[in-house]
């Protein structure tokens, strides 16, 4: 059975999208819950910064300067937490430094709160107040400590999420090979709907839900194919008996009457029907032969390791002495421990009927090929005339011959169709290649 290439299989597709959107999730989660934070920090830094404002504008209006300032120093005193510490400058207006940690002032603070830089790079949430005496009061929070917080945020969301993305990727596989094990078993049933294999798909029908819908439905359809193909299988067999017999039967009559003919006319007469009858009796088993070959294909009942080197020298060598006779060049090249699982009788008529077709269009005195190399690939070429290329692939049609052929040199047309039934009855491909001179047909495994 063919397999789906990893990258191909709708499961892995399903996985993949799964993953995609829990990673989506989790990016538009973390980007919603660090622009929350962000909101709430800064409301807070703003709402912090406004209530130090409001408590030193009490202590400047009860204590003045001289108060305000000995406050501030306090308020330095207080060891804040890294990255949330407080900044201070208070000066009398003039530009000369009261009291503070600061002793410049940060470049576009105003008297509503901005994210600022200080000196010294670090950035604060800052705000200028001017006071009733003249002087000028810079408050300021460090975000740094926000920042580090919003950053571990980022990060709990980042390992979060790749945990998701590996539990989703851990059970989506799992889940995944259960259900490609069940579809794999359903195509296996239609590849070859042995035994072994329906019993195998039979475990699987009392599922509920769609799966198990399509394992219902795949063995009801597989076993009433096997029904045809039985029914159709015996048909052909009464058919082939019932008109066999009656023929040979006529041919035994004819011949009798050949014997006792009373001039050299009738028993000429007699002669070619019996040559007709011999003609009709091939074509119907040639007919038979496709109709099993196209009942069977597929299906490796029957079918056994076979020495295809072996059995194409074997082959090959009946042909030696009869291209001597013709006329032909009969080359030979045969790589020897080719095997294949096959039936011997049915892999000889696919051999005959291309060399009988290639000697029969060749013409005294031209050459016939004949390759067998690993794979296998049976290659069977020769000089004649060739094929027109509107007559390529029409050439294997039943009762279909190139154009130019009818007349001597007879023929029902069903030894191409029969020769390609039976090498997809072995899972192998024939072909006619397009050549400069004569015909090639080319035998590989199918694709």
């Amino acid at each position: 059975m063919t397999q789906v290439r990893l990258l191909d299989s709708i499961f892995t597709r399903l996985v993949a999208w799964s993953i995609a959107v829990c990673i989506a999730v989790v990016l538009i989660l973390g980007a919603l819950v660090g622009a929350k934070f962000e909101q709430l920090a800064t409301a807070t830094q703003e709402n912090a910064i406004n209530a130090d404002i409001s408590a030193l504008l009490d202590t400047y209006r009860n204590d003045g300067q001289a108060g305000l300032a000995a406050r501030i120093e306090q308020r330095l005193q207080y060891q804040a937490p890294a990255g949330s510490a407080l900044h201070y400058l208070l000066d009398d207006g003039t530009g000369r430094f009261v009291a503070g940690d600061l002793t410049t002032w940060p470049e576009g603070v105003s008297e509503t709160i901005e994210v600022l830089p200080l000196a010294d790079g670090t950035f604060v949430h800052a705000r200028v107040v001017n006071l009733a005496g003249g002087e000028r009061l810079l408050v300021a929070r460090e975000t740094t400590l926000d920042e580090l917080v919003l950053n571990e945020i980022g990060f709990a969301f980042v390992a979060g999420g790749l945990f998701v993305v590996f539990a989703v990727a851990v059970a989506g596989r799992i889940t995944t090979n259960r259900l490609s094990r069940r579809i794999g078993r359903i195509n296996e049933a239609f590849q070859n709907p042995d035994e072994d294999r329906l019993a195998r798909l039979e475990r699987g029908r009392e599922a509920e839900d769609e799966i198990g819908e399509l394992t219902r439905h795949s063995i009801e359809a597989l076993e009433r194919l096997n029904r045809l193909v039985t029914a159709h299988r015996d048909t052909l067999d009464q058919i082939a008996h019932e008109m066999r017999t009656p023929l040979m039967h006529l041919d035994s009559r004819l011949l009798r009457a050949t014997r006792s003919a009373p001039d050299e006319a009738a028993a000429q007469g007699l002669a070619e029907a019996r040559a007709e009858i011999r003609s009709v009796t091939t074509m119907l088993e040639s007919l038979l032969d496709i109709s099993h070959s196209e009942a069977h294909r597929g299906d490796p009942r029957g079918l056994e390791p076979l020495d295809l080197s072996a059995l194409v020298e074997h082959i090959a060598d009946l042909y030696v002495a009869s291209a001597e006779d013709s006329g032909h060049h009969f080359e030979i090249h045969i790589e020897p421990g080719v095997t294949i699982r096959g039936e011997e009788m049915q892999l000889s008529r696919l051999v005959t009927n291309l060399l009988d077709n290639a000697f029969k269009y060749t013409p005294a005195g031209g050459s016939v090929f004949l390759e067998l190399e690993s794979g296998p690939k049976l290659i069977v070429s020769d000089t004649g005339p060739g094929v027109p290329v509107d007559d390529r692939e029409r050439i294997f049609d039943r009762f279909s011959r190139a154009k130019g052929n009818h007349g001597a040199n007879g023929g029902s047309g069903l030894g191409l169709a029969l020769a390609r039934a039976i090498a997809r009855r072995h899972g192998l491909d024939l072909r006619l290649e397009p050549t400069i001179r004569g015909a090639r047909f080319v035998v590989t495994p199918e694709i």
